[in-house]
C-alpha cells in the first residue's frame, strides 16, 4: 500500500516542481503555470492541506530564484503586489478544491478559465491600488485593467496550456498505470 501512495504522491509532486521549472525557461510575460498548479493541486491531493502547501511552496521557490538569480531585484525576495499575487494563487486553490471535486475537461475548462479572471482582476487592481501610475478612482483603475488586458490573454493562455498538460498528463500517466488511480496521497 505504501508504494502507491508513495508513487502517486512522487507523480503529483513532480508535475507540480516540474510546472514550477518552466517558469525559469524564457516565456510570453504572464504565460505560466501558476492557476493550472493551484487547480492542479487542488483537485488531486486528497490531503487538502497538501493541495494549497505544495504548490505555493513550488511557487514560492520558483519566485525565489527567479527574482533573486534572473531579475535585479535589489536583494529582496517580496516586490510591489507580491501579497496580491499570492493571495489570488490561494483564492483559485480554494476555487479548485469546491470546483474541481470531479475532475471533468468542461470544469477543468471552467475553473482554467474563472483563474485567469480573478488573476487579471486581483493583480490588476494591487497595481492600480499601490500605483501613482493611474489616477486613484474609477477612471484610473479601468486604464489599469485596459493596460493588463495584453497580459491577460497570455494568463489565459498559459492556464490553459498548463492545465491540459497537468490534468491531461495525468490522466493519461493514470490509464497506464493503475496504482495512480488510488486517491491515497
Amino acid at each position: 500500500m505504501s508504494d502507491k501512495i508513495n508513487l502517486r504522491f512522487g507523480i503529483l509532486v513532480l508535475l507540480i516542481v516540474a510546472a514550477a521549472m518552466s517558469r525559469l525557461l524564457p516565456h510570453p510575460f504572464n504565460f505560466t503555470p501558476i492557476g493550472a498548479m493551484a487547480l492542479f493541486g487542488a483537485a488531486h491531493f486528497s490531503d487538502k492541506r497538501l493541495a494549497f502547501v505544495l504548490p505555493f511552496v513550488a511557487m514560492w521557490l520558483s519566485d525565489l530564484w527567479l527574482n533573486n538569480m534572473m531579475y535585479d531585484n535589489g536583494g529582496t525576495f517580496q516586490w510591489m503586489g507580491s501579497s496580491w499575487v499570492y493571495g489570488s494563487f490561494c483564492l483559485i486553490s480554494l476555487i479548485g478544491l469546491l470546483a474541481l471535486r470531479r475532475v471533468r475537461v468542461s470544469t477543468v475548462l471552467g475553473t482554467s478559465l474563472l483563474a485567469s479572471v480573478l488573476f487579471f482582476l486581483i493583480t490588476n487592481f494591487s497595481v492600480w491600488y499601490a500605483s501613482s501610475a493611474y489616477p486613484q478612482n474609477l477612471t484610473g483603475l479601468m486604464l489599469c485593467y485596459e493596460a493588463g488586458i495584453p497580459f491577460f490573454w497570455n494568463t489565459l493562455a498559459g492556464d490553459l496550456f498548463y492545465c491540459a498538460l497537468l490534468f491531461g498528463g495525468f490522466e493519461w500517466a493514470n490509464r497506464r498505470i493503475p496504482a495512480l488511480s488510488k486517491v491515497v496521497s
